[in-house]
C-alpha cells in the first residue's frame, strides 16, 4: 500500500495519474495547503520542503520508504512497476529529458505566470509580462516536440503525466490552445484517458465548493466548445 500525501493541485495530480495507470493500491493523506497542513512537524519528516505531494510506500524492499517531489515520485514509482518509462537507452533518456523540463521549466513559469495574472497586487505589469511570454515560449517549444506524434516522448510515459496538469491551466497562464493545435490535440486525447478522470477527481472533497467547481468543470475550454471539439478522444 502507499499512502500518497496529497492536495488537488497540478504537481499531485502527476502522481494520482502515475497511480491509476499503474493500478498501484494506494490511500489518500489530504495535506490541506489552504490550512498550512503542509508545514506540520510530521509532514517535514516525510516532505522536507513542506511541499506535496509525497508518498510512503509501504512494499518497499526495506519496508517503507518515503519519496517527496513529484518528479521523484514519478520515476520511482516508474521503476518500481516498470511502467511507463523504458528501462534503458534512447527512450528512457527522451521521457527524461521532458520530465526534467516541466520540472525546470514548464512548472515554475507557469506556477509564475498564474501568480502574477491572478494573485499579485497592481504594479507588476512587468512580472506579468514577462511570466506571460515566457508560457507562451514554453508552450510552442512542446508543440513542436508534439508534431507528428501521439505523445510527448513517443510512447504514453511519465513525461506526458509531469505536463498535462499544468496544461489544464492554461487559461490562467494567458494562453489558448487553439494557437498550439499539437498541445491541444495532446492534452484532449490525455484528458479522455480513463485513469486521468479518476485521478483528477481524488480528494475533491476536501477542497472549498468554489476549488470543486473550478477543477470539476472543463476550465480549459467552454462545455460547448468542448463538446463539439472533433479532435477529443472519445
Amino acid at each position: 500500500m502507499i499512502d500518497l500525501h496529497y492536495f488537488p493541485t497540478p504537481n499531485t495530480w502527476k502522481v494520482s495519474i502515475m497511480l491509476e495507470e499503474c493500478a498501484l493500491p494506494y490511500q489518500v493523506q489530504i495535506v490541506d495547503i489552504t490550512q498550512n497542513d503542509q508545514f506540520a512537524p510530521s509532514f517535514l519528516t516525510i516532505s522536507p520542503n513542506n511541499r506535496v505531494p509525497a508518498i510512503i510506500d509501504h512494499d518497499a524492499p526495506e519496508g517503507s520508504r518515503s519519496v517527496f517531489e513529484s518528479g521523484a515520485i514519478l520515476l520511482y514509482l516508474a521503476e518500481k512497476t516498470r511502467l511507463f518509462l523504458a528501462a534503458e537507452g534512447p527512450a528512457r533518456t527522451q521521457a527524461m529529458e521532458w520530465l526534467f523540463w516541466q520540472v525546470g521549466g514548464l512548472g515554475p513559469m507557469a506556477g509564475q505566470g498564474h501568480h502574477f495574472r491572478r494573485y499579485a497586487p497592481d504594479g507588476n505589469e512587468y512580472a506579468v509580462e514577462r511570466y506571460t511570454k515566457e508560457c507562451a515560449r514554453l508552450y510552442r517549444v512542446l508543440d513542436r516536440q508534439l508534431a507528428g506524434r501521439e505523445w510527448i516522448a513517443g510512447d504514453y510515459s511519465i513525461a506526458d503525466m509531469a505536463c498535462w496538469g499544468w496544461v489544464w491551466f492554461h487559461r490562467l497562464h494567458g494562453q489558448n490552445l487553439d494557437d498550439f493545435a499539437n498541445v491541444k490535440r495532446w492534452f484532449l486525447a490525455m484528458s479522455a484517458r480513463p485513469a486521468v478522470q479518476r485521478a483528477k477527481q481524488v480528494g475533491l472533497a476536501a477542497v472549498s465548493p468554489a476549488t470543486k467547481e473550478m477543477l470539476q468543470g472543463d476550465f480549459y475550454m467552454q462545455a460547448d466548445d468542448f463538446a463539439k471539439d472533433e479532435t477529443r478522444v472519445q
